[in-house]
């Protein structure tokens, strides 16, 4: 399936979306929004007939008060019949405002409603399916642009749908029914008016818009000032000691003489604007007045129409300033739309995500065989990255995998896995292809311990628990147990419900792996795969994690990506991995009887001890 651009669009806090060129297919795509309101639909009907009274009464508005201003000049009237008069157009005037209030308020409360049920369940289908999309999706996307995706894109969409589509539709409404009521009260005035009052609304708004890029110029310069001052102010040491004090004070200066510059541009911008608006928009509201003078003198029109017909005018010419705001926020409403159904035309995993189900009560035995596995990954198609790699293991075995950093070691863990499928041969799990199991109870029987163990920010239960969800505290205190974890645990004040804090940071490297470990026992698997899961410990810490994880791996079938080789010493199998090929197999003792073999090779490197290795590491 072809994959639009707008998928990788960077977006970075404070820039505004991209924007989408409103065509039919386009709005066709984003009518699809609409189907996420489900039975909250007629909510949005019941607003779009709200958001019409509100239209309706703000054109009825000038109309009654043009009548009401006519009364003043009309000779036929004493005080007595002008003060009945003003006084029924003023319970007219306070029934229109209370009728367009009500009709505000439901519209703003129904729209809101009907959003906001439309943006949560749009909110968990787009979350939803990234849970069930593929590795390979996420190997070609940064994690922060989909999460864009779920927080900026569906905001604006809400954002859109709550007020600017409500309000575009109003100032539209406003702007057509006000130029066909002008037109019946006199078509001179109005052909003047449209001749004069549109363009000099959306000059206006384009003088209004240049001053707010230039305002956020300056606002930008003197953060970058604010910058140069943090920074060397922090790093003062440095400053001093590379006798930079002047160039400091010139970077400074350079940058407050620009602040001044585009400041000064500023103050044009607005000066010319304000000058702007006196003459031109006060002068064309005076034009009319004075041609309205003139058509009152011929008899064309009456004083309360002209009224009417000056509210009607401003109300006309608000209304149109705003439109281009308006339709500017839909086009990128549209554009996040287009962004969200990108990700949700994903193909995904055939994954449950019913969190309530039942584990499976299949049970892998742990035969794995890799029959001429070849694979690249999609954003790489012209490297391959595994090449015909064939080796067994047994139920029970240790099968360690070993090799140099990009030889292909964590690609085969994900095969097993099924993060990715063979570009060709095949991955077979207890005589079975590991294609045709289903791949929830698949990844049910299997565990990984990372080298970098990433805990959720919970409780140290929590995290334990998401081997099992639903694990009692019983079961939870064993597993703590049989990861050697339990020591640790009890010394902290809560126990396990110890926040572990953002990533697991509260906890130390060696107390975050046995948690991995605890949740691996939890989760009770058929397969293990040890990814270089005590390389990045210290000795203490090492010899603790290992005893865990020995224990862990009894009576299951182990895969031990190690690169510290003094750990897999004992492995069933050592498969050498190097470019992608498997170039030895065999026990420790086996390979290390091949002469010039890779991995007696591999060996002596990291167990030699000169006096050369041992100053080189001081």
């Amino acid at each position: 399936m072809a994959k639009r651009n707008s998928l990788r669009t960077k977006t970075t806090p404070g820039d505004e979306l991209p924007k989408a060129k409103l065509t039919g297919d386009s709005l066709k795509r984003a009518s699809r929004l609409f189907g996420y309101m489900g039975k909250h639909k007629w909510k949005f009907g019941l607003g779009m007939f709200f958001l019409l009274c509100t239209g309706a009464t703000a054109l009825i508005f000038p109309r009654l008060l043009g009548e009401l201003m006519g009364l003043i000049g009309n000779p036929s009237l004493n005080e007595a019949m002008l003060l009945d008069q003003a006084d029924k157009f003023g319970l007219w005037i306070i029934l229109l405002l209370s009728a367009q209030a009500v009709a505000s308020y439901f519209r703003v409360y129904f729209f809101e409603n009907a959003t906001q049920h439309m943006l949560a369940t749009l909110r968990l289908t787009t979350f939803s399916h990234l849970m069930k999309l593929p590795m390979t999706f996420f190997s070609k996307n940064i994690a922060s642009e989909l999460n864009s995706r779920i927080s900026a894109d569906i905001t604006q969409i809400g954002e859109t749908f709550t007020t600017a589509l409500a309000e575009f539709f109003r100032q539209f409404i406003i702007v057509v029914g006000g130029i066909i009521l002008i037109s019946i009260t006199s078509w001179k005035l109005a052909l003047l008016m449209l001749c004069v009052v549109p363009p000099v609304a959306i000059l206006a708004m384009y003088f209004g818009r240049k001053i707010r890029n230039i305002a956020k110029e300056v606002q930008e310069l003197v953060g970058e000032s604010n910058t140069v001052v943090g920074e060397s102010l922090q790093g003062i040491s440095n400053v001093k000691a590379f006798t930079n004090e002047g160039y400091e004070a010139g970077r400074y200066n350079r940058i407050a003489d620009n602040v001044i510059k585009a400041a000064m541009r500023n103050a044009r911008s607005r000066g010319s604007f304000f000058a702007f608006i006196i003459f031109c928009l006060f002068g064309s509201i005076m034009l009319i007045v004075w041609f309205g003078v003139r058509l009152k003198v011929s008899g064309e029109i009456q004083p309360n129409e002209m009224v009417a017909f000056l509210m009607t005018t401003m109300f006309v010419a608000a209304s149109i300033g705003g439109l281009p705001e308006q339709y500017a926020q839909i086009q990128r409403a549209v554009g996040a739309a287009d962004r969200v159904f990108d990700i949700l035309n994903e193909e995904a995993e055939d994954i449950s995500l019913d969190d309530n189900r039942v584990r499976s009560s299949m049970k892998l035995q742990g035969n794995v065989n890799f029959e001429n596995v070849s694979f690249s990954y999609p954003t790489r198609k012209e490297f391959t990255v595994l090449k015909d790699i064939s080796f067994s293991a047994k139920q029970g075995q240790t099968i360690a995998l070993v090799g140099h950093s990009g030889s292909g070691k964590s690609t085969m863990a994900g095969m097993l896995m099924r993060f990715y499928n063979p570009d060709s041969g095949r991955v077979v799990i207890d005589g079975k292809d590991a294609r045709e199991y289903n791949l929830t109870q698949l990844r049910e029987n299997m565990a990984i311990v990372p080298q970098e163990v990433l805990l959720f920010g919970g409780t140290i239960a929590e995290n334990i628990a998401y081997g099992k969800p639903g694990a009692s505290a019983e079961e939870i205190r064993d597993a703590a147990i049989k990861a050697n974890a339990l020591g640790f645990i009890e010394s902290f004040p809560d126990k396990f419900e110890t926040k572990v804090g953002d990533r697991g940071i509260q906890l130390s490297g060696g107390q975050r792996q046995r948690i991995a470990i605890a949740r691996a026992v939890l989760k009770n698997p058929g397969i293990l795969i040890l990814d270089e899961a005590t390389s990045s410990l210290d000795s203490e810490s090492e010899r603790v994690v290992q005893e865990a994880l020995d224990k862990l791996m009894v009576g299951r079938t182990s895969f031990v990506i190690a690169h510290r080789l003094s750990t897999i010493r004992n492995a069933d199998q050592i498969v050498v991995i190097d470019k992608g090929v498997v170039v030895e197999t065999g026990t420790h003792d086996e390979l290390m009887n091949i002469e010039n073999g890779v991995y007696r090779s591999l060996n002596q490197l990291q167990f030699q001890n000169t006096p050369a290795d041992v100053q080189a590491g001081i």
